[in-house]
């Protein structure tokens, strides 16, 4: 969960104001955040982490081996943003989804999402875990570069995954919505 700047429970603290995704994204176009790494997550800016190799690596794998694997009806999005809902709009690691080149805003729905956990492993498994599940994210995988177990998280309902399962070196990974991808975890590099 994403830890408050304020306590909003002390009688004498400040109301906090949340970012609509509308009023973020205005502010992107005018340049507000050009020099920043940030995502917009339930209302709150929030830095993102400087990539080290490992996960820079991964994200290139992952990004190659989907695009090799699927058709031209899709499109494999890296590090771009999702609009999950009104006050948030992450930007994860990956995300598959139909491609459709007539919207005109970020995609709302997609197949697949996957986040490379090196030092954001704590908010990949907390508060974007919550956000995808309530955005209803069929698939969404965090891959931890430390011990290369990938948490695959499917069927979202009332806010939460249903389904957990942790594959690791031996497993292959086989998105539930894209039949044409099979992904061998020992084969993402280290």
């Amino acid at each position: 969960m994403l830890e408050p700047m304020v306590d909003a429970t002390e009688p004498s603290a400040p109301s906090v104001r949340r970012l609509s995704r509308a009023e973020y994204d205005r502010m992107v176009e005018l340049g507000m955040f050009a020099d920043e790494r940030i995502e917009l997550l339930r209302g709150a800016l929030v830095q993102m982490s400087p990539q080290k190799w490992p996960h820079a690596t991964a994200v290139a794998w992952f990004n190659e081996e989907l695009i090799r694997s699927l058709d031209r009806s899709y499109e494999v999005r890296p590090q771009l943003p999702f609009a999950a809902d009104d006050y948030s709009e992450p930007e994860p690691d990956l995300a598959v989804a139909y491609k459709d080149y007539t919207r005109r805003d970020h995609p709302s729905a997609v197949l697949l999402l996957i986040e490379i956990a090196d030092s954001s492993l704590r908010i990949d498994r907390g508060l974007k875990l919550e956000i995808y599940a309530a955005a209803g994210v069929p698939e969404y995988w965090i891959v931890d570069v430390a011990t290369m177990a990938v948490t695959v998280h499917t069927e979202p309902r009332d806010g939460r995954y249903e389904r957990i399962a942790t594959l690791r070196d031996g497993d292959t990974l086989r998105p539930t919505l894209l039949p044409t991808v099979a992904l061998a975890i020992s084969a993402i590099p280290r």
